[in-house]
């Protein structure tokens, strides 16, 4: 096993907990923990830390597993840039402003923005609503009654969670037209999911939170290095000052409890005697790893479904895309970014294509991708006409996600277990957000408070900072 930095002084009246799964709530659990004063050990199977949220290296090139994206009001994931000293590397838009084209359209027409001014909610997208082209007049008037609406929804309301999106906006008015140019284009890449396969719940929640919460809410941002550096070396780092145990390699083979409330934590060569232990691995695997009695239906796990991304990698021998990112309609394409500096590119540009809800392509050769993709990134960017491809692949994430379908909140755990001393976490867990990186950050200051509290322990108050902030 590969030990990490462990916390210096005597331990031996320190509480111990351990933490399993290496990824964004497992992170979070263990740093939560530690600036509490546990002595804690986290323990991931993969030979890095970062989850589902990852880089990895091709050639001359470091790649990151997919395109991910945060929001302003994605309070929780900043506290956790801040915590690892990565606030700088993944900064924020000034002011929304999303480029959108619109292949139906003739050339030289084919751009809208989606962007807010400095207004009040809801008048910081007035503006942009008002003159947006890809929707008609009618349209546009039938928008904002609709978004006034979902204000007033409380996503908690687990009425909501048994209906779908879709069927909501058709019986407030919005088009397909409106469904395909707007609300989709915005569900897709939060959800996962389009409009009609999504619980009403989880898609007032994004709607409320990132449009309507506040005039800089939806204010987007992304990585500008390799996820890796934030996710891995220096969340690596951060768990290393703060004394954690880290071990990675190290799959955990059972979880059992014995008399004294006391855990007992098997990887290969040693048994690990806890405290607490938090299981911040996929919904599958938790299953696997509770024992009897842990939840009253455990079934359920296994019952939350799962969503893929697909994620297209090209590089040209030049520039072919002015922007740092564009949503496009009218085409298979969904979202494109430019990871040219990110990546390490010195010449030409590397664009990351992010094809959410994929189910219908997840499985699809590279060939088959390469012949539909490219003809598209051509009709949307005339630069890449006569510009040659350098290279062209695909990463797959099958279960990039847990589906967010009508019902799954119900599916849904807290952080809690009817084990004293086992708690959960994971963007499947009950946050109220869909997966995301700032569900994943939120379930694990869950776990993180729930063991603190069972133990006695006071709250970190830098830990919650976040919530003041939301």
């Amino acid at each position: 096993m590969t030990h990490g930095t462990r916390s210096r002084g005597p331990v031996e009246d320190r509480r111990h907990a351990v933490v399993v799964g290496g990824g964004l709530a497992g992170i979070t659990t263990a740093l939560a923990l530690a600036d509490a004063g546990l002595r804690v050990t986290l323990l991931e199977s993969r030979p890095r830390l970062g989850g589902l949220a990852f880089s990895f290296r091709r050639g001359e090139l470091t790649v990151d597993n997919g395109q991910h994206v945060y929001l302003r009001c994605c309070t929780a994931y900043r506290w956790f840039l801040d915590r690892i000293g990565g606030a700088a590397l993944a900064p924020l838009q000034d002011r929304l402003d999303v480029p959108v084209l619109d292949l139906a359209r003739p050339e030289g027409r084919r751009l809208g923005r989606l962007r807010r001014d400095a207004l009040p909610v809801p008048l910081h997208l007035g503006r942009s609503l008002a003159t947006y082209p890809h929707l008609s007049l009618a349209d546009r008037a039938k928008v904002g009654r609709a978004a006034l609406a979902l204000k007033g929804l409380d996503p908690a309301d687990p009425a909501l969670d048994a209906q779908d999106f879709g069927s909501w906006l058709a019986a407030h008015g919005q088009s397909a037209r409106a469904v395909e140019a707007l609300w989709d284009l915005v569900g897709v890449a939060t959800l996962n999911a389009v409009a009609g396969d999504a619980s009403l719940a989880l898609a007032a929640m994004v709607f409320r939170t990132g449009l309507l919460s506040g005039p800089g809410a939806a204010d987007i941002g992304w990585a500008r290095v390799p996820l890796g550096e934030l996710h891995d070396r220096l969340a690596r780092e951060a768990l290393d000052s703060a004394g954690v145990r880290t071990e990675v390699r190290t799959r955990v083979t059972s979880v059992s409890g014995y008399d004294g409330g006391r855990w007992s934590v098997q990887v290969p060569g040693e048994t690990l005697e806890a405290d607490a232990v938090v299981l911040a691995v996929p919904q599958r695997e938790a299953h696997g790893l509770l024992p009897a009695g842990a939840l009253d239906a455990p079934g359920r796990l296994l019952e939350i479904g799962t969503a893929p991304i697909l994620n297209v990698h090209v590089v040209y021998d030049r520039k072919v895309l002015t922007r740092p990112f564009l949503t496009a309609l009218g085409t298979p394409v969904q979202w494109v970014f430019d990871r040219t500096e990110a990546s390490g590119l010195r010449e030409g540009q590397y664009l990351a294509l992010s094809q959410s809800a994929a189910q219908d392509e997840i499985d699809e050769p590279v060939a088959v991708l390469r012949e539909r993709y490219l003809p598209e990134l051509e009709r949307l960017l005339p630069l890449t006409r006569g510009a040659e491809v350098r290279d062209f692949f695909v990463t797959r994430e099958r279960t990039a996600t847990f589906a967010p379908t009508p019902g799954v909140g119900r599916l849904r755990p807290g952080a809690r277990t009817k084990a004293s001393g086992l708690y959960l976490a994971g963007a499947w867990v009950a946050t109220g957000w869909p997966a995301t990186m700032e569900s994943a950050v939120r379930s694990g200051v869950g776990a993180a408070d729930a063991v603190l509290g069972a133990l006695g322990r006071p709250r970190p108050h830098r830990l919650f900072e976040f919530e003041e902030a939301a």
